[in-house]
């Protein structure tokens, strides 16, 4: 295992798409729920606890090497929006992508091939983590972190909040990070013998309301 090989899927440069994604931010920031760095460490911390707890279950699982395919599906029932499945696709598309040129494997071939038009962006960040060498727990901190990381960047963006206090959000959470990655990592160890129905299924309805709104707006800063 090379712990530099996680530097690496973590980093933000890493050419995945997740710059062009909000995760539920912009909508968050329009209705007001979001307005500064309180109210955006409540929104990162709601997320942590349920998109981000059931991504990291999904991509722990993956990298211990339970079918993909079957992965997919639950990742889809866990998915009630339309528009959040169409934006988790496009994005495990273009990380896969970029996977495939960093971590060449058969099974990223086997999974492009299976999902022509993306798989969910934590089952291939689960395989990517595996590609490269990674475990479980490691897939499962890349998929926590990059699910507040993403909505903290982008308010920098959308409110011009001091990214000094966008990364004093996430280092606070940082704790609670360490707990989601503990409990989806125990998930995804009874999912490898007993079947993905013990994968978190936590949901997040203001996420999936403000997803379907926000992808009927004419213009926006973000995908989704």
């Amino acid at each position: 295992m090379s712990r530099a090989a996680l530097l690496v899927l973590a980093d933000g440069r890493f050419p995945a798409g997740g710059h062009a994604h909000s995760g539920g931010a912009e909508a968050a920031v329009k209705a007001g729920r979001i307005s500064g760095a309180a109210s955006l460490a409540d929104f990162c911390r709601g997320r942590l606890h349920t998109a981000g707890l059931v991504a990291a279950g999904l991509a722990a699982a993956a990298a211990l090497g339970i079918d993909p395919v079957a992965l997919d599906r639950a990742a889809d029932a866990r998915t009630p929006s339309p528009a959040l499945r169409l934006a988790a696709r496009k994005l495990g598309r273009q990380l896969l992508r970029a996977a495939r040129a960093t971590w060449p494997s058969t099974e990223l071939d086997a999974l492009a091939q299976e999902f022509p038009k993306g798989a969910h962006q934590p089952v291939v960040l689960g395989l990517a983590a595996r590609a490269a060498g990674l475990g479980p727990v490691d897939a499962a901190y890349c998929a926590a972190y990059e699910n507040v990381s993403g909505p903290a960047t982008a308010t920098v963006r959308l409110l011009s909040l001091d990214p000094f206090d966008a990364t004093a959000v996430l280092a606070r959470l940082a704790p609670e990070v360490d707990r989601v990655v503990d409990r989806a990592v125990e998930a995804a160890r009874q999912a490898d013998g007993g079947g993905v129905d013990a994968l978190p299924a936590a949901s997040a309805p203001l996420l999936e309301i403000g997803a379907e709104a926000h992808a009927a707006w004419p213009v926006r800063l973000f995908a989704s």
